[in-house]
């Protein structure tokens, strides 16, 4: 029988000890944790009782910091990087990431988060470089943050002027992910919603989206997944109202105006993909103290990106994530429209023509669909909010109507729309 092997290793959370560990050095699993340290500085969602640390939350939560093994080109990255899976990247970056502050630390150590976190000093470009088939050097490192990246299409962090960013690519025939990216921006920009801005790149000819790394060295996020796994949810309890109850049992405030905000731009950009891993909060990695909800991040799986040209329709079936099957379902959530203004989304086809203008793999037919099928979205959600609270949508609209009607002389028209 072959023998086992073991490491021993701190999990810490910047220089806090929170527990120490052993990892199968087979599997990088966490087979023993042994002393805890800091309870309250355990991962968010991984629950402690009487002392203990659940092992099996424990590994689930180390675990999902790998690389999935359905991203994109994966199994030719790691034969390049002779590896079995991508489990086995994890300590070879000590398990540090650009979205929170967690990582081990070989016991008996004395390296500290300020000499290795990747927020405040460089990293490798090997791994990313692999991640996005450009090959390497012959001397590989795998000192990244690419190691701890999640989702399924490439992505790698590069370091621009100082700062982290992180660039992903799209899919499929039409490659569409980078541009839905900056499209759901130009929408979130104008409605005043707290997102992440994207903005659209070129590399050997494909499109690439980048954005900001929005986590600090002070700050963390934690999705949705993680808050909801803070208690356990009644059957009787919708995930929905499921996620509400643990943000307001952790004192989380301004859950519900956040929710409504996700699910308007989800709506209007028919979002198939808001899972509970691209959604969440932040919070202060070093008092514990919760800061709020996340911008809006990771939209690009929206905009029919995987639809062919004759099914791009408003009305055409699609799928919802992450309370409802079904957007028109799912919109019934929001609990007030009074924040939103839909006519500032006027003109908004020109922007996406601009976004689509000289894209290899949008054409002009995709891109005249794309456009129609917005509008309609706006105008599908315009309705919705009418059938709700009609008299508010005629309150709302009364003053603007006279004004035309005033301009252009018409009191008959006038008199009819008292009437």
């Amino acid at each position: 029988m072959a023998k086992t092997f073991h490491r021993n290793y701190v999990l810490m959370h910047k220089n806090e000890p929170v527990a120490e560990l052993e990892l199968d050095e087979a599997t990088v699993s966490i087979s023993v944790i042994g002393q805890v340290y800091a309870e309250r500085h355990v991962p968010v969602g991984v629950p402690v009782k009487k002392g203990k640390v659940d092992r099996a939350a424990l590994n689930e939560w180390w675990r999902g910091r790998a690389i999935p093994a359905s991203r994109d080109g994966i199994k030719e990255a790691l034969l390049e990087l002779n590896l079995s899976t991508t489990q086995k990247l994890l300590d070879k970056s000590l398990g540090l990431s650009l979205s929170d502050q967690y990582w081990i630390m070989p016991k008996g150590s004395t390296i500290n988060w300020s000499s290795i976190n990747f927020f405040e000093n460089p990293f490798s470009d090997d791994v990313g470089n692999v991640l996005f088939g450009q090959g390497s050097s012959d001397a590989i490192s795998l000192i990244s943050p690419d190691n701890t990246s999640d989702g399924w299409l490439k992505k790698k962090w590069v370091i621009v002027s100082e700062k982290r960013c992180l660039v992903k690519g799209g899919s499929g025939a039409t490659q569409q992910e980078p541009y839905n990216e900056v499209i759901a921006s130009k929408i979130m920009e104008r409605l005043g919603i707290p997102h992440v801005p994207y903005t659209l790149m070129e590399q050997e000819e494909y499109p690439y989206s980048v954005c900001e790394n929005f986590i600090t060295p002070q700050t963390e996020l934690i999705t949705a997944w993680y808050v909801m796994h803070t208690q356990q949810k009644p059957n009787h309890v919708s995930v929905y109202q499921h996620y509400v109850n643990c943000c307001e049992k952790l004192g989380i405030s301004g859950i519900a105006g956040a929710l409504d905000r996700m699910m308007v731009v989800d709506y209007l950009i028919a979002n198939e993909d808001r899972h509970q891993n691209n959604f969440g909060v932040i919070r202060d990695a070093e008092t514990l103290e919760w800061i709020g909800p996340a911008p809006i991040y990771d939209s690009g799986s929206s905009m029919w990106f995987s639809k062919p040209l004759g099914l791009i329709r408003a009305d055409g079936k699609l799928t919802c994530k992450p309370f409802k099957p079904d957007h028109d379902e799912q919109i019934k959530l929001v609990t007030s429209f009074d924040w939103l203004d839909l006519s500032v989304l006027q003109g908004i086809e020109e922007e996406l023509r601009d976004i689509f203008r000289g894209s290899l793999f949008v054409d002009e037919a995709r891109c005249n669909a794309l456009c129609t099928a917005l509008r309609q979205r706006i105008e599908r959600l315009e309705d919705i909010i009418r059938s709700q609270n009609p008299q508010a949508w005629l309150d709302d609209h009364r003053t603007d109507v006279k004004k035309n009607i005033a301009y252009s002389g018409l009191q008959d028209e006038e008199e009819e729309w008292e009437r």
